[in-house]
């Protein structure tokens, strides 16, 4: 019994720790981030995101809502267009721990290759792109990336894009120094 909770603890804990996004962001130091009220999407620049329509649909939705729980309104004359595209790459990690059966470098006369271990492991990681446009100076003011792992698993998907949203647009409106 013990096992299985250990067991599942260390899943829990790799699941979350692959979920962790990395975020930085730029913007215009002179842009009136407190002015902007309304958004919208940038409908051209969604649909050509290199994903499928129901990743692009979780998107919409999880930037949507979090603009909404920050005050904005959606508006077919918005103060924002908001944009999104997204990049993917595969990772391959290679380790190599030439250990014995007694736990220490190389084996005594069978060579180095008694006991080595050999792991390999493959994960995609996603970067995600958010863009602020004001539409009247029609100019980039914010951009917002996240670059995490990804999963294939539609059970993860919408959490997962959540989080992806929810730490990328944790960080605007911006904190200007004075």
């Amino acid at each position: 019994m013990k096992t299985k909770i250990l067991s599942f603890l260390i899943a829990l804990l790799f699941l979350t720790s692959c979920q962790s996004v990395r975020v930085v962001t730029d913007y215009d130091k002179v842009a009136p981030f407190k002015t902007y009220k309304t958004f919208g999407f940038h409908k051209e620049g969604v649909d050509r995101a290199e994903i499928n329509d129901l990743d692009k649909r979780r998107i919409l939705n999880a930037i949507e809502s979090a603009l909404l729980k920050k005050g904005f309104t959606k508006s077919d004359t918005p103060d924002l267009m908001v944009n999104f595209f997204t990049k993917e790459k595969q990772q391959i990690n290679f380790y190599n721990n030439n250990f014995n059966s007694f736990g220490y470098g190389y084996g005594w006369g069978w060579g180095p290759y008694f006991g080595a271990q050999y792991n390999v492991s493959n994960s995609t990681q996603g970067t995600l792109y958010i863009d602020l446009i004001d539409t009247k100076r029609k100019e980039l003011i914010w951009q917002g990336i996240g670059r995490g792992s990804l999963t294939t698993d539609v059970r993860y998907k919408e959490k997962l894009i959540n989080t992806f949203v929810g730490s990328i647009l944790e960080k605007y409106p911006p904190e200007i120094p004075l």
